[in-house]
Formats: C-alpha cells, structure tokens, sequence
C-alpha cells in the first residue's frame, strides 16, 4: 500500500479539519482534575457515557484529597456502568494519592509527569496536555487510528505512536489539537468501522500533484 506523500496527507487532515471547524472536546470537566479524571474514564468507554457518570462522582469527589479520604470500594458506584470500572476506581485512587504527595494536588504539565501517574497513559497525558493546558500534543484514539489507516497516512500495521509521530511530521503544532478533535467527530459521523462514508466527500481526494 503506497502511503500519501506528506503533502496529500496534510490535504486529507486540514479537509477533515475543514469539515468539522468546531470541534470540541466532548468530555464535560470544569479543571485540569476533573480532565484528568475524565480522560482516564473514558478509555473503551463512550464520552456519553463517562458525562453521566461524572456529576455525581465530582460532586462526592471535587478534589484528589477526597479520592484519598476514601477508599477505591466507595469510589467503584459511581463509575459501575463504565467498563473496566474496577481498574479504573483503583486507578483513581491511587492518581489523587501521588497527585497529592509528588506535586502537590495539582495536575502537571509535562508528559513524563503525567505518564508517572497510575492509569495514565500516553494517550490521556496527550490530551490533557493539548486540550488542559494549549501544550502542542497529538493524542491518537481508535477513531484517529483507523481514520490515518483507511486513508493511507498510515500503514495499516502501524502503532498508535507511530501514528502520532506521522500526523505531527504532516501538519505543523498549532493545528494537532484542532486534528485531533475533528478526527473524532469525522470518525463518529462519516468514517465508520464499517462502510466508512468518505467517498461521499470528494474533497477529500482532490489532490494537487503539480
């Protein structure tokens, strides 16, 4: 599979981009911990889903010294119709305790930091980075994935950072996190996992190769 040069492959992403100039973040989240918290709630789960688990556990848990006041037993009804919410109340406990005790109940701002914390991954840490703190990040979700793979900015074999890697060597800094959001939108409503849509935008193929 030939992939697109890196000219058409920046085409493909500023045309989804185009497609959807408004995209937003669809987490609900008032402050860099309830992002966090969030982010790390939503993973194999919808954002649907973690926004109506999420008032009633910020309310009983506004801050990570109430995680750590309680127990990861007290904190799993909240989030029990989100999938893997046992992992998750743990994860959670264990975050509030060393966002407590590292840096001072505040949420930091590099990646490696963030990485340092129970549950958080590359991919959340990217997030918050990006949509927390305006830290030019590209985080790479399922949707971001089979997006690049079905419109060969990818190989179909490739890792998520790898992924991540080729669509910040395609668009500059300022436009990851305006990619990022699109992506998801675009991945939602046109290029599904099965019978994607996108032949239905032909724009998105108009390529210039002069």
């Amino acid at each position: 599979m030939a992939l697109l040069s890196q000219k058409n492959a920046r085409h493909v992403l500023e045309e989804i981009i185009a497609l959807f100039p408004d995209a937003k973040p669809s987490l609900n989240f008032r402050n860099h911990y309830e992002l966090l918290i969030a982010v790390m709630l939503s993973a194999q789960t919808t954002d649907v889903a973690v926004n109506k688990a999420t008032p009633a556990l910020f309310e009983r848990f506004p801050n990570p010294e109430a995680i750590a006041e309680s127990s990861i037993e007290t904190i799993m009804p909240y989030i029990s119709k989100l999938g893997l919410y046992r992992n998750k109340a743990r994860f959670m406990y264990e975050c509030a305790i060393q966002l407590i005790e590292r840096f001072d109940s505040q949420v930091p701002q590099t990646r490696e930091e963030l990485e340092s914390l129970s549950g958080i991954g590359r991919k959340t840490a990217n997030v918050v980075l990006s949509v927390g703190f305006g830290i030019p990040a590209f985080a790479v979700d399922t949707h971001v994935s089979r997006i690049c793979k079905h419109h060969k900015i990818v190989k179909k074999s490739a890792t998520p950072l790898e992924v991540e890697k080729r669509v910040m060597a395609v668009l500059p800094p300022e436009r990851w996190l305006p990619a990022h959001q699109a992506m998801i939108y675009f991945g939602r409503a046109i290029c599904h996992p099965k019978n994607p849509e996108c032949d239905q935008y032909p724009q998105l193929y108009q390529f210039d190769n002069s």
